[in-house]
């Protein structure tokens, strides 16, 4: 310690308790979570808890190891269920493929740990039902990561609509648009491309978000789906180069769904929408006013007012959601200077530990696997429409 003259140590740690934290995949989840373990206590000030990183666990041991000193893990495992044995640990935290979130979730909940996941929560509704009955049974706390409603604009158009300032809800509109998969752009098989692994395709990795969102932002079940899906690669290299992989699953998808409460919508997604590269749009249409959003533009919320004076305002006007009153922003910057696509996910965080050490409800404001469950549900009749050519019910047992 410094013995300086005028040097005053700082007081005593941070008052806050520590949970530890155990990792599955070290990849884009991996890392995007872990920067916001990091980042949290000192941002999120007086943070609700320390997040203690105390292990990463993936198949390869180099590449694992490489990376937990990389993001500040205390050690690493090559096995979840080693992983899932370390006392040390109280959350765990899913960010491994599709195939590999419900049988490490079940056990982590049948261990006591709380449990946050990736999404799609699960590839099928039945897998994610058997996910929920085990973390209800167990009494953990348990979240999905759908980190878009938690950004400032998303929950600014939340308070908004649960406010009645749009009045009765029309239309729910959402696009997902990527192209890293048309052909110029190269991209080998993965284990998004496959079925057995993934699930689904762009059903599972962006409507997932979007039906999510939907559902949060309407506040109501949807009821019926109407639905198609296309494949338009049906084989790709192998990065390896050991040949050629098959293609299994929905490159795109479109969809007409309708609400519980009369809301109609559309739900559109595509990773072959050549020039789109993370477009995730929504749209409102009310009674009084209607909200657009662009994830692109995370921060801007379009809004337009039915009685604002045509003199003043013509069609929709944008607002900077970087105010000290908006979600959030307090803990970060002054106004007009923006956040990004990371900071959701110090927030979203924030939020799980923050249920965990108050014993809080994840719900409303944060994903539980109630909601993921619903949401596979969707998912499966969106699938079960495209292949049937028929209109779908959504059943949620």
């Amino acid at each position: 310690m410094s013995e300086q003259k005028g040097f005053k140590p700082v007081p005593g740690a941070i008052d806050a308790p520590e949970i530890g934290v155990g990792m599955l995949g070290y990849a884009f989840m991996g890392r995007a979570h872990s920067n916001a373990f990091k980042k949290l206590p000192y941002m999120m000030f007086p943070p609700p808890a320390i997040p203690k990183l105390v292990a990463l666990c993936g198949r390869d041991e180099k590449a694992v190891a490489t990376a937990a000193h990389q993001f500040g893990y205390q050690g690493y495992y090559t096995d979840w269920r080693d992983m899932l044995a370390d006392d040390n640990i109280q959350m765990f935290d899913n960010g491994g493929p599709n195939d590999t979130h419900a049988a490490p979730c079940i056990l982590a909940a049948q261990a006591g740990k709380h449990v946050f996941c990736e999404k799609p929560l699960a590839r099928t509704a039945e897998e994610a039902k058997g996910m929920l009955d085990a973390v209800q049974r167990a009494n953990v706390k348990h979240m999905v990561a759908f980190n878009y409603r938690f950004v400032p604009a998303v929950r600014q158009a939340y308070e908004l609509i649960r406010s009645g300032a749009l009045g009765e809800i029309y239309h729910f509109r959402a696009m997902y648009l990527q192209d890293w998969l048309i052909p110029s752009a190269g991209t080998p098989w993965l284990w998004r491309m496959n079925k057995e692994v993934a699930g689904t395709g762009a059903i599972g990795d962006l409507a997932s978000h979007i039906i999510d969102l939907g559902r949060f932002l309407v506040g109501a079940e949807i009821k019926t789906v109407g639905a198609r899906t296309r494949t338009f690669v049906s084989e790709r290299r192998k990065a390896d180069g050991s040949g050629m992989g098959r293609v299994d699953v929905d490159d795109a998808f479109a969809a007409v769904i309708e609400f519980e409460n009369g809301v109609l919508g559309t739900l559109e997604g595509s990773r072959f929408a050549t020039g789109r590269k993370n477009y995730n749009v929504i749209e409102i249409n009310g009674e009084k006013g209607s909200i657009h959003w662009n994830l692109e533009r995370l921060n801007e919320l379009e809004v337009l007012w039915v009685d604002d004076d045509p003199k003043e305002t013509v069609g929709f006007h944008t607002t900077n959601i970087t105010e000290g009153h908006h979600p959030w922003i307090a803990h970060w910057w002054p106004p007009g200077h923006i956040i990004g696509w990371e900071h959701t996910f110090v927030h979203e965080i924030a939020h799980f530990l923050d249920c965990i050490v108050n014993g809080k409800d994840v719900a409303p404001w944060g994903a539980d696997f109630v909601d993921g469950y619903r949401g596979a549900v969707v998912a499966d009749a969106i699938v079960e429409s495209a292949r049937t050519g028929q209109q779908i019910d959504c059943s949620y047992d």
